[in-house]
């Protein structure tokens, strides 16, 4: 399931970050390739030491735990600490790539099956040329550049690229994210209910009805989570 996520961070969040990335020192984005990724990776990345990192996670973090969207679409059980990149210049592509099936924590301390991958989107639309995220699934191929704070969730498993940039700079977070419902037709399936389940309280309230279908979601999230 691909899913549009508007408005992740706020309007002084997405100022904080820029603020932040904008005295950063980048370093080559393959220090987080797997083999076959790095061959067709050439852009830069916030480097683990990177004095600004730990305060950039703590904001995007926040912003996560209060976005309700991202929660029904993630269903996250685990979130790896999200990473920063900047495609400009000579360094301004992604080719085509599956996300490898594990990822450690930087800290070396365990592994992060992931599930769910996300692209958030640090620069305007307008300010670069290029540079769209291109996610194939069973219909095709999606293009997406979205508003700054915006952001898309995707299968990890999905076969995806950042096009080119041919002129300025895109700056983005990305992240994976294991989910508690590995499947991802299962968690498709909790969120069309979930999202159904809210337009029915906003339309006819907290019915009996409603009632009973918000026990029959729980209640498969308990059978299908882990």
């Amino acid at each position: 399931m691909l899913q549009h996520v508007p408005d992740v961070l706020t309007s002084h969040e997405l100022i904080e970050a820029r603020r932040l990335i904008s005295n950063a020192q980048w370093v080559d984005g393959k220090v987080t390739a797997g083999t076959q990724a790095a061959v067709v990776k050439n852009n830069q990345q916030l480097p683990e030491h990177a004095p600004e990192i730990v305060t950039l996670r703590q904001l995007v973090h926040a912003a996560l735990n209060r976005n309700a969207l991202f929660f029904s679409s993630a269903l996250p059980s685990k979130i790896l600490p999200p990473f920063f990149n900047r495609y400009s210049g000579q360094t301004n592509y992604y080719g085509f790539h599956v996300d490898n099936a594990m990822r450690m924590m930087p800290d070396g301390s365990a592994y992060v099956r992931a599930d769910v991958s996300a692209t958030l989107f640090l620069s305007e639309p307008d300010a670069y040329e290029g540079g769209e995220l291109v996610i194939e699934d069973t219909f095709g191929r999606h293009a997406f550049k979205l508003k700054a704070g915006s952001m898309v969730i995707y299968p990890s498993s999905s076969v995806h690229q950042v096009s080119a940039v041919t002129k300025g700079e895109r700056v983005a977070c990305f992240m994976f994210i294991q989910s508690m419902v590995r499947d991802a037709e299962k968690r498709r399936i909790l969120y069309e209910m979930d999202v159904s389940l809210m337009q029915l309280r906003q339309t006819v309230g907290e019915t009996e009805a409603v009632v009973h279908l918000t026990g029959v979601y729980h209640n498969l999230l308990r059978r299908w989570a882990e």
